[in-house]
């Protein structure tokens, strides 16, 4: 029996009965192959309707030249998009979901690096993608956009899909047409209210014309408070109130940020859960006719579960939660909802990806966007069990045993620390982190499950493990920090001069309390990624006095790809962080550090009793190359120091190959 019963209860829209309230709801993918529909992302969808979700909105497709945005966008105006459509939409509803597209335009926010067309706009203003400005378009052209849409809808019902969702979230076209501040039009598309909105009504109007009565329209909109020239509640209510009222809307999908709000859009852990309630309760108990969608951190069936149980809500769209675990409705639905493998919310190989116009993936599930080579997240059994020892409980160990065990392989961890999860455990201790703590629960749980045998605070040498009988090991013993103090942008220099008086440590020793710090800490951060900015964050939260210095152009320059960057920068500057970028360090003096401007050359004397040294690890493999008797598998970081994701994926891969 379900512990959800809300979250598992059907719902009708039009002639579909969806299963239950979770939505796979619609985002960039970025899947296309030369922009046509393939397997990498028929798959992908497909896994998540074997996995229960009830609705899936499959990726935004630009419905006119004007509007691509990126490299992975499949083909607008074009039917050869509509039998490659079909083989996937023919799968998914056969998987038992409901199937709908997503139609989009970006207006004034395009990029033109992907487009080579002027950015279409209600009335030319800038783009908040690039710096580029946007053609303020004439009757004509806001003619040939509607029409565009009309044709995008008519070629989705033609290749198969159950519906389409017009999107108005972000401040994208249809929302620069509603918002005064970006549409000043002194014609029948501008001023007054019923203006604003006529584009989107007629282009509702006529898809639902031209696609009969029983196929699905739904409406994408989005929630943003930071700045006073979006929509906010009270105008989006009227808007959508009007929408509804002419009974073509079957449902509203509520997003959180916008194109001047980006941080939102898909809000990393810095953020808070279910963003969009209060305007989805709103809407609720306004609509006549439309049901609501909240989206927006919704990561877990609990925090859906509890939306709908609080009427604040009927159906949650939870993405980033059903892209780390595909199965998560099904698992929900069988009352397992404590197999589910929950997003930690890091955007690392999302949105991480796809900022940087690749396919997205997941860095807790790296089968996600390679369903159609690694069977998804189900898993074959092995044909010939083997004894597997795999040595270190960080990322790639613990992935590889569960991997390996889900296979039907009889599975050994050990591990030399008291607790599983290596240095990735240090990072849910930094603020806000603790749902990577929850991840390390999870293997545990899933260990139990699997009958693999874990030992923790046990350290194995060359002998005991050519002692071992299993006939595969697997080595994942990890990184070390660099104790020299090598900066990576000062060659010439193999130590940092100075690092021999004491008082230098790495944000390992930090999080695990080992460093004695003192009250006043400069943190070096190399890598312009949470090992360093999150460590001092930390000791911020403790009431230290912190700098932090990097030699990149901003601190925490590689957060950017993930959306978190500027959340994180005001947060250390409220807690009165110096940041110092574009500078290396000098010299350590055991009670300060001389740090250089790399682009004045100017020197400064930062007072510090502690500094702590966020550079490249070191590989840690105390195993020779052959064991004699043993297959040996090096993976993670013991191979090469690297981000956590690519441990995962090392993990994954090695388990599926044994």
């Amino acid at each position: 029996m379900t512990q959800h019963p809300r979250l598992m209860s059907p719902l009708k829209l039009r002639d579909e009965t969806l299963r239950n309230r979770i939505v796979f709801g619609g985002h960039t993918a970025n899947m296309s192959d030369q922009g046509m529909p393939g397997p990498r992302f028929g798959k992908y969808l497909l896994e998540r309707a074997l996995g229960g979700a009830a609705m899936i909105v499959a990726e935004p497709v630009p419905v006119h030249r004007t509007g691509v945005l990126t490299r992975g966008n499949f083909l607008h105006s074009d039917d050869a998009v509509i039998p490659a459509f079909r083989t996937i939409t023919d799968e998914v509803k056969a998987a038992g979901a409901v199937i709908v597209q997503q139609l989009y335009h970006v207006g004034a926010h395009g990029d033109s690096d992907l487009s080579f067309a002027p950015h279409w706009s209600p009335s030319g203003g800038p783009s908040y993608h690039d710096s580029d400005g946007s053609h303020a378009m004439t009757e004509a052209e806001i003619e040939e956009l509607l029409q565009a849409h009309v044709a995008a809808a008519v070629r989705a019902k033609a290749a198969g899909f159950q519906g389409v969702e017009v999107w108005a979230a972000y401040h994208s076209l249809l929302d620069q047409f509603w918002t005064p501040w970006s549409n000043q039009r002194t014609d029948r598309w501008g001023g007054s209210l019923e203006n604003r909105t006529r584009f989107s009504r007629e282009l509702i109007e006529r898809v639902r014309r031209a696609c009969g009565e029983n196929f699905i329209v739904g409406l994408a909109i989005s929630y943003s408070t930071s700045y006073e020239v979006t929509l906010q509640a009270e105008a989006l209510c009227e808007i959508v109130d009007l929408h509804d009222r002419t009974g073509h809307v079957d449902y509203v999908t509520v997003g959180s940020g916008s194109y001047l709000e980006f941080e939102a859009i898909i809000p990393p852990f810095t953020h808070a859960e279910k963003l969009t309630t209060p305007l989805t309760a709103q809407l609720k108990s306004l609509l006549k006719h439309a049901v609501v969608t909240s989206e927006a951190g919704v990561r877990t069936p609990e925090n859906g579960e509890a939306i709908l149980a609080s009427g604040l809500a009927d159906l949650v769209s939870i993405v980033r939660g059903q892209i780390a675990d595909p199965h998560l409705a099904r698992k929900v639905a069988e009352g397992r909802a404590s197999d589910v493998r929950g997003c930690i919310s890091c955007n690392q190989m999302c949105w991480g990806r796809r900022s940087r116009d690749y396919w997205i993936s997941c860095l807790i599930n790296p089968s996600a966007g390679r369903e159609s080579e690694w069977g998804g997240d189900r898993f074959l059994s092995s044909p010939q069990p083997k004894d597997v020892l795999v040595v270190g409980a960080g990322p790639a160990g613990l992935e590889a045993a569960r991997v390996a065990a889900e296979r039907g392989h009889r599975v050994e961890i050990v591990e030399a620390a008291q607790v599983v999860g290596g240095q990735f455990r240090l990072a849910g201790m930094q603020p806000r982190r603790g749902q990577i703590l929850e991840l390390m629960d999870w293997y545990e749980r899933q260990f139990e499950r699997l009958g693999v045998r874990l030992r923790l605070n046990t350290f194995l040498d060359r002998d005991e493990v050519a002692a071992h009988p299993a006939d595969v090991v697997v080595i994942a013993t990890g990184s070390l920090p660099d104790e020299t103090g090598f900066q990576r942008w000062v060659p010439g220099e193999a130590s940092l001069p100075g690092i021999e008086t004491g008082g230098v440590w790495s944000p390992e020793a930090v999080l695990r309390r080992e460093a004695r710090l003192g009250d006043v800490v400069v943190v070096f951060d190399e890598g312009g990624n949470w090992r360093g900015v999150g460590t001092a964050w930390a000791l911020a939260e403790q009431g230290k006095k912190v700098a932090i210095v990097t030699p990149e152009p901003l601190v925490g320059k590689e957060l950017s790809r993930t959306a978190a960057d500027g959340v994180v920068r005001r947060r250390l500057g409220a807690l009165g962080v110096r940041m110092l970028a574009e500078h290396r360090l000098v010299r350590w003096h055991g009670n300060g550090v001389t740090v250089r401007s790399f682009l004045t050359g100017e020197e400064e004397v930062i007072a510090a009793s502690a500094l702590v040294m966020a550079t490249t690890n070191r590989a840690f493999d105390p195993f020779p190359e052959v064991v004699p008797g043993k297959v040996l598998h090096r993976i993670g970081d013991c191979a090469a120091p690297r981000l956590g994701a690519y441990a995962f994926h090392e993990g994954r891969k090695v388990g599926l190959a044994l």
